[in-house]
C-alpha cells in the first residue's frame, strides 16, 4: 500500500498529484445512514498495532548516547531505506525511535507507548480516537517525519490560524532535529511565500486556507493541462501556470479535530467568488425585505428550524405576484421574486443576531456553529447575506460570482492518502469509512480516565435552567474548584455571563467576540476559583491545566447549559476535564425549552414531558430528558448526514457539468 503511494506521488512527468475522485454510490449512502451504529463491528482494534512499541524501544535503547550529529545522518541513511523499502516494519519502527529520541531531546516530550501505536494509525492511513490531553499535536509528528523521510510531502492540517502556527513552532525542533524543513500557512500570506511553506518538507496549515489555495491553483488549471503540456509551459519561465502554482500536489495529509473538519464543516462547500456588477440593486433587496415583512406565518409561508428553510404558500406566491415590482423599477422575472422573498424570510426568521452572526465594524460576520469562532471572509449565498444586511441596518454589499467551489469531502478525497486524529470519532465512523474510505481507531489512554458524568438535569423552562446554572456553578466555586461552562451561542454566553454578575461571581466569557484571547482563556480556566463562560467548542485544542491543589478539590468541572445536535460535541465539551488521569466531573442542565427540543421534537410531546417533570420524581425526569434529548439527537444527526451526502451529490453533478466546458470546478 504504502510504496503504491510512493509510486503515484513520484510519477515521472506527474507536477501536481493527486488521486482521481471516487464517487459516493447507493452502497455507500446506505452505509453512511446505518454505519454509525454498526462501524464498531468493524473497527480495528488497537492491539493489531502494538508491535511498533517493542519495535521502537529495541531501536531506542542504543540512541539515548548518540550524538545529534549521528542523529541527522542516520535520518538521511533512512531516507534512502524508506525508499528502497517502503514501510516495512523495521525502518518504520527505526524511523519512529528517532522521532521519539528528537523529541526527548528538544521538546522533552518523549512519546509514550500509546502514543506510538496512535503514530502508526496515521501512518496506515486511518482514523486516531484519543481522548483530550492524549497529545496528538506530539503524536503526528511519527508519521510526518517517516513520510517526509520517505520523500511524501506532509500536510498537518489543523481548525485555526492560532493552532497552525502554534504546532509548527512548537514542534519545529523536533523536525530540524531530522534535517526538515517545516512551512507554516496562516491567513493573509501573500502568494510567494505560500509558495514557499508548501514547499516545505511538512506544512502545517489550517482546512479553509489549504483548501482555498487548492482552489486558486484550480483557477490557474482550468482547462486541464496534460503532465506534458505543462512541462513544456515552463520553458515560459516565472510567466508559466506551474510558476503560480501555490501548491504542489495533494500527497498525504494529517487532519487533526477529523470529525469536525471531515463531518461537520463539511456540510457548506468552499467557494471562491468575487464582487461583479449585474446582479441586483439594492433596492430589490429592500423591495423583497418589505415584501416579506408584511407576510403572515401559515397564511403565507411555513417555517422548518430543523431544516433551516422556509417555504411559501399558494397565497404567499400570490401575494408576491401582486406586487408592483415593476413599478418600482424592478425587472426580475417570478421565479426571482419568489426567491428573493423567500431568502428575505429566512433572514428573518432562521438567522439571528449573537448567535449565526454578529454585527462587527458596521459588517455582518458569521460565527461558525461548530466553533463558535468567526469567519470573516465568508458570506452566505444568492441573496441572503445582503437581505441580513438590510435586516440588521447595514451597508448592502456586493452580491458575488462564483469563480470556483468544492465541498471538503471532494478535497479531502482527492489526497493520495488521508489520515486523521480526534478525541470523538466513534459515532460518525460510518460516515467516515464510506465518504472517506478512514477506518476508526480508539486509542487507549496513557493513565486511567478519573473524569465522571453526573446525570443530566433537566427544567421544563429555560428560565429555571438558567437560575440553576447559576446556583451550581456558586457551589462549585466555593469548593475552590474551576468551572468551564458551556453555551451553544454567544447570545446564550452573554446572557448567563450577565446573571452571574448579578450573582458577584466574577468570571470570564468566551465567544466569538474574544476570539483573540482565546487561548489565554482556556488555558488559564484550570486555575483554582476560576470561572469560564465559553461556546461549546471555543478553546478546543489548547490543553487546560489544573492549578496548584486543583486536583485534591476534584478537578475541573464542566457543565453544558444546552446539548448539541450532535453528540459528538458534547463529548468534546465534557473532555476538557480529566485530561491525563485528572480528576473532573461534567454534568449538563437542559431545558425544555431548548432550541434542540424545539426544532426536533412535537409541541403535544414536550407538553407531555414538562407536565411529567413538574409531577415525576428525579429517576423519572432523567429518563424522560435521556429519551428526548436522545431522539432529537439522532434526528438532528441522520437530517445532518444527509445534508452532506446531498451536497456530495450536488457538487458531484456540478463537476461534471463543468467538465463539459473544460473546467475542473
Amino acid at each position: 500500500m504504502y510504496n503504491n503511494l510512493l509510486a503515484q506521488a513520484t510519477v515521472a512527468g506527474k507536477l501536481y498529484p493527486e488521486r482521481e475522485e471516487p464517487r459516493l454510490g447507493k452502497g455507500d449512502q446506505w452505509a453512511a445512514s446505518l454505519g454509525g451504529r454498526f462501524a464498531g463491528l468493524w473497527r480495528p482494534r488497537p492491539e493489531r498495532f502494538r508491535w511498533i512499541i517493542e519495535a521502537v524501544h529495541s531501536h531506542a535503547r542504543s540512541m539515548e548516547d548518540w550524538s545529534s550529529a549521528k542523529i541527522l545522518e542516520t535520518s538521511r541513511n533512512l531516507r534512502l531505506r524508506l525508499r528502497r523499502e517502503g514501510y516495512a516494519e523495521d525502518p518504520v519502527a527505526q524511523a519512529f525511535a528517532l522521532v521519539r529520541e528528537a523529541a526527548r531531546r528538544t521538546v522533552s516530550m518523549p512519546h509514550f507507548d500509546v502514543q506510538l501505536i496512535g503514530g502508526l494509525v496515521l501512518l496506515n492511513g486511518m482514523v486516531a480516537e484519543m481522548e483530550t490531553g492524549e497529545g496528538k499535536t506530539l503524536v503526528a509528528t511519527l508519521p510526518a517525519c517517516t513520510l517526509a523521510l520517505a520523500g511524501v510531502p506532509v500536510h498537518i492540517v489543523t481548525v485555526n490560524d492560532y493552532l497552525a502556527a502554534r504546532d509548527a513552532d512548537w514542534m519545529g525542533p523536533i523536525y530540524k532535529t531530522l534535517g526538515l524543513r517545516v512551512g507554516t500557512i496562516v491567513h493573509g500570506m501573500d502568494p510567494a511565500a505560500k509558495r514557499s511553506a508548501y514547499q516545505c518538507d511538512v506544512t502545517y496549515c489550517t482546512n479553509k486556507e489549504v483548501t482555498f489555495d487548492y482552489l486558486r491553483d484550480r483557477i490557474v488549471l482550468w482547462d486541464r493541462p496534460t503532465a506534458i503540456r505543462l512541462q513544456m509551459e515552463r520553458l515560459y519561465g516565472e510567466t508559466s501556470r506551474v510558476s503560480q502554482l501555490l501548491l504542489r500536489g495533494l500527497h498525504f495529509a494529517i487532519v487533526d479535530e477529523a470529525d469536525s473538519v471531515l463531518i461537520d464543516e463539511a456540510r457548506t462547500p468552499l467557494i471562491i467568488s468575487s464582487e461583479v456588477d449585474g446582479f441586483h440593486d439594492h433596492s430589490v433587496y429592500q423591495c423583497a425585505m418589505g415584501v416579506a415583512q408584511g407576510f403572515v406565518q401559515k397564511e403565507d409561508y411555513t417555517v422548518s428550524a430543523s431544516e433551516k428553510n422556509v417555504d411559501l404558500t399558494d397565497h404567499g406566491r400570490s401575494r408576491i405576484r401582486g406586487f408592483a415590482w415593476l413599478d418600482a423599477g424592478l425587472q426580475i422575472n417570478e421565479k426571482q421574486q419568489e426567491e428573493l422573498v423567500r431568502q428575505a424570510l429566512v433572514a428573518l426568521h432562521l438567522f439571528n443576531k449573537d448567535k449565526h452572526y454578529l454585527i462587527k465594524d458596521g459588517k455582518i460576520q458569521i460565527i461558525d456553529e461548530y466553533t463558535g469562532r468567526l469567519m470573516a471572509d465568508r458570506s452566505w449565498e444568492r441573496g441572503l447575506h445582503q437581505l441580513i444586511e438590510i435586516k440588521e441596518g447595514c451597508e448592502v454589499t456586493k452580491r458575488k460570482e462564483t469563480k470556483a467551489r468544492i465541498s471538503y469531502q471532494r478535497f479531502f478525497r482527492r489526497y493520495l492518502k488521508l489520515a486523521g486524529m480526534t478525541g470523538t470519532a466513534r459515532e460518525v465512523a460510518g460516515e467516515l469509512w464510506s465518504t472517506y474510505r478512514l477506518k476508526v481507531v480508539t486509542i487507549p489512554t496513557n493513565r486511567s480516565l478519573r473524569r465522571r458524568y453526573l446525570p443530566d438535569r433537566i427544567y421544563p423552562i429555560g428560565d429555571e435552567k438558567w437560575e440553576a446554572a447559576v446556583k451550581r456553578v456558586s457551589d462549585m466555586h466555593r469548593q475552590g474548584r474551576p468551572v468551564l461552562v458551556g453555551t451553544r451561542s454567544v447570545e446564550a454566553s452573554e446572557h448567563l455571563s450577565g446573571l452571574m454578575t448579578r450573582g458577584g461571581l466574577s468570571h470570564r466569557v468566551l465567544n466569538a467576540r474574544q476570539d483573540k484571547e482565546e487561548a489565554e482563556i482556556i488555558a488559564e480556566a484550570g486555575q483554582e476559583g476560576r470561572i469560564t463562560v465559553a461556546t461549546n467548542m471555543a478553546g478546543r485544542g489548547t490543553d487546560i491545566r489544573l492549578g496548584a491543589g486543583v486536583a485534591q478539590k476534584g478537578g475541573l468541572h464542566v457543565m453544558a447549559t444546552e446539548r448539541h445536535e450532535a453528540r459528538r460535541i458534547d463529548r468534546q465539551l465534557f473532555g476538557r476535564c480529566g485530561r491525563q488521569g485528572d480528576p473532573g466531573t461534567s454534568e449538563a442542565l437542559v431545558s425544555l425549552e431548548d432550541e434542540l427540543v424545539s426544532a426536533y421534537i412535537s409541541k403535544p410531546v414536550r407538553r407531555l414531558a414538562a407536565v411529567a417533570l413538574r409531577k415525576g420524581d428525579g429517576f423519572a425526569a432523567r429518563w424522560i430528558g435521556k429519551i428526548l434529548f436522545g431522539s432529537a439527537q439522532r434526528s438532528a444527526g441522520r437530517l445532518h448526514a444527509r445534508m452532506r451526502r446531498d451536497l456530495l451529490g450536488i457538487d458531484e453533478q456540478l463537476s461534471d457539468s463543468l467538465a463539459f466546458t473544460g473546467r475542473m470546478e
